[in-house]
């Protein structure tokens, strides 16, 4: 009787064994599970909030600057002096302005003479060895900036290339909820043509009948919490193609392209706002107010 009752125990515990191992075979092969790795190498950013103690009077416009990677990036420091003339010259004259200058060399910035009511102040960031490294952290430099500091000091925040000079009056017709600037290479070409991301494993994939214009990553802006979120949301992209291996074709551009679908731009700009002066000048912009530096002046030279 003893051995009668072992063998039973024995045989229901084998039952037991294997009907467990089907469950988990049938959970494993057949449940609709999946999930994608992510990667914060700063998650305190995701969780900063924008502070607002009520509506403030209208008081644009501020603008953050900071270097676009190149092959002459370990010198960008001298496209300072012209920009800031430039923008003293045409940019949102009559109001009051904050420059943010983006660098990972603060003591290098040199002195420029600016108007009243107009401010200059550096934003230190960490110096990258790569260039597509430093590409694919400017969103979250931005981002973060606003949330620590410029949600307090503005309204609204232009995020401009430090590469270029203003040419003509940039005034307070560009202002907007959520400003692009439509890229000066593709304003004329079908969108089968744009540059996008076309690999559905990148996060800035965009199919071939999506998208309005091909916008250029050196030209958006808006009110300073919709800049925030557009940032933040660019860079939590960016950590999720990290994550998985994946860089965008264009860096940031690509992610800044992919999220204006999603979320579109309340103002567009025409390539007069955002012009590469090695182009001919079309005859449709009758005016170019803010392009491409030559790389190749003597003023950079020396």
């Amino acid at each position: 009787m003893r051995c009668h009752r072992l063998a039973l125990g024995l045989g229901i515990c084998l039952l037991l064994g294997i009907a467990l191992c089907s469950l988990w075979v049938y959970v494993e092969n057949w449940l609709p599970f999946s999930y994608v790795p992510y990667y914060l190498p700063c998650p305190e950013i995701f969780n900063m909030k924008l502070q607002y103690k009520g509506e403030r009077p209208f008081q644009p416009v501020t603008r953050s600057l900071y270097p676009q990677p190149k092959l002459l990036e370990q010198r960008y420091t001298g496209f300072v002096p012209q920009f800031l003339a430039s923008a003293e010259r045409f940019f949102m004259r009559g109001y009051r302005v904050r420059y943010y200058l983006f660098t990972d060399d603060p003591a290098a910035i040199p002195r420029v003479p600016l108007g009243p009511g107009r401010l200059l102040s550096t934003v230190p960031i960490q110096r990258q060895a790569r260039w597509e490294e430093i590409s694919t952290r400017r969103m979250e430099a931005i981002s973060r900036h606003i949330a620590e500091r410029a949600h307090r000091e503005v309204d609204y925040l232009f995020c401009l290339d430090v590469d270029m000079v203003f040419r003509n009056p940039w005034g307070p017709e560009t202002l907007g909820d959520l400003v692009a600037a439509i890229h000066p290479g593709y304003y004329a070409v079908p969108r089968q043509q744009f540059p996008y991301e076309r690999r559905h494993i990148s996060t800035a994939f965009v199919a071939d009948g999506e998208g309005d214009f091909y916008y250029g990553g050196a030209v958006f802006g808006g009110r300073v919490a919709r800049v925030y979120e557009f940032t933040r949301g660019c860079h939590m992209a960016i950590l999720a193609d990290k994550a998985n291996g994946i860089m965008a074709a264009w860096q940031e551009e690509s992610h800044l392209n992919r999220r204006f679908i999603s979320h579109k731009p309340s103002k567009v700009l025409s390539p007069e706002y955002l012009w590469d002066d090695r182009k001919p000048q079309p005859p449709s912009l009758k005016l170019i107010r803010f392009s491409t530096l030559d790389k190749a002046t003597s003023w950079l030279r020396s």
